[in-house]
């Protein structure tokens, strides 16, 4: 079953470390979200590999947007 990686706040996407085919491991950092000159980072929920990347770095996201699938 996938999982989605949800943004938990609005923000630009500054460092990603995930590619799409590449294995996940749960709590691996996923990527980096800047808000007001704060870096968050976004773990992944669950094992698995990377299905699609929804987002690119440099890129705007608003909160709850979808990030990726993990299969």
């Amino acid at each position: 079953m996938a999982e989605e990686i949800l943004a938990p706040l609005a923000g630009k996407i500054v460092k990603m470390f995930m590619e799409a085919g590449k294995t996940v491991e749960e709590d691996d950092e996923a990527l980096v979200i800047e808000a007001m000159k704060m870096e968050t980072p976004v773990y992944v929920p669950c094992n698995g590999t990377v299905k699609e990347i929804k987002v690119k770095e440099g890129g705007e996201v608003e909160e709850d947007d979808v990030l990726a699938i993990i299969e």
